[in-house]
């Protein structure tokens, strides 16, 4: 029987790759037999994964990237053609958030640094929209493909202080669900574009939001847990079953959705 799962071959590109949750990814498509391209600005930890992802029988590319610069975007498309002839899977992993484009308790929406907020939504926004533009089209030329877009909790519920990033990743959703239909509608059904949003995980960009310097938790990272059924946050490496789905032959027949791994946060009142 075909394991409809599998994702042995195919050529997964990921963006913002260098990062905990792209690390996490890149590990585990090389694992499962992918060939995988790692884009991020980090030459040091790419080149690390690469390394890594190799040495232990995976085949990977490190490609230094901005994915808000279209010529870079368009030097690594040429070079995944190069070394591959094909793009199956693009994750969209790429994003991040700022201070200054958060309303801290001690500040108000009159405090807002608008220019930081565009800034995060540059980077989440059109850090999804331009690499879809470009890498899409080895997908058009084959004749088929799919995209996972990283969404975030904070796109479904409205997060205190989480102000610019928020309305970023909610612009990803419906970015997701739009070019569902357009891909679809003009270039046929083997296209997919699928979102997830992750719940809360501890990476290097809110470690200092939700810890103390002793490990403990802060306060706000005390009323995400009482908000969580899980009563715990999530590990990076519980992402990679729904992305494992979304990348392979087992979701053929979805697409436009987006999938929410948060241990049940979204879902929660009282």
């Amino acid at each position: 029987m075909k394991d409809l799962f599998s994702v042995k071959e195919r050529v997964i590109v990921i963006t913002g790759a260098t990062g905990i949750l792209g690390s996490s990814m890149v590990e585990h498509f090389a694992e499962q037999g992918a060939k995988v391209v790692i884009l991020g600005r980090n030459r040091e930890a790419g080149t690390r994964l690469e390394r890594e992802a190799k040495a232990n029988g995976g085949e990977a590319l490190f490609l230094e990237c901005n994915v808000l610069d279209k010529e870079s975007l368009e030097r690594c498309y040429e070079a995944i053609m190069a070394a591959y002839g094909r793009i199956d899977v693009l994750i969209n992993g790429a994003g991040g958030n700022q201070a200054a484009a958060t309303v801290p308790p001690d500040k108000t929406i009159f405090d807002l640094d608008v220019d930081a907020v565009k800034q995060v939504v540059d980077l989440n926004l059109f850090g999804t929209i331009l690499p879809t533009m470009i890498f899409v089209k080895a997908m058009v030329a084959q004749g088929g493909g799919s995209i996972i877009n990283i969404a975030s909790e904070a796109a479904l519920r409205p997060l205190t202080r989480v102000a610019g990033y928020g309305v970023a990743k909610a612009a990803v959703i419906n970015w997701t669900k739009y070019m569902c239909g357009e891909l679809a509608t003009k270039f046929g059904e083997g296209f997919r574009v699928n979102a997830v949003a992750p719940g809360f995980l501890l990476t290097n960009q809110n470690r200092d939001l939700l810890t103390n310097p002793d490990g403990s938790l802060t306060p706000r990272a005390e009323t995400i847990i009482a908000h969580t059924p899980y009563k715990r946050f999530g590990e990076p490496e519980e992402l990679l079953g729904t992305l494992q789905w979304l990348a392979s032959d087992a979701s053929k027949f979805v697409t436009g959705t987006l999938t929410v791994v948060d241990g049940g946060f979204d879902a929660f009142s009282i």
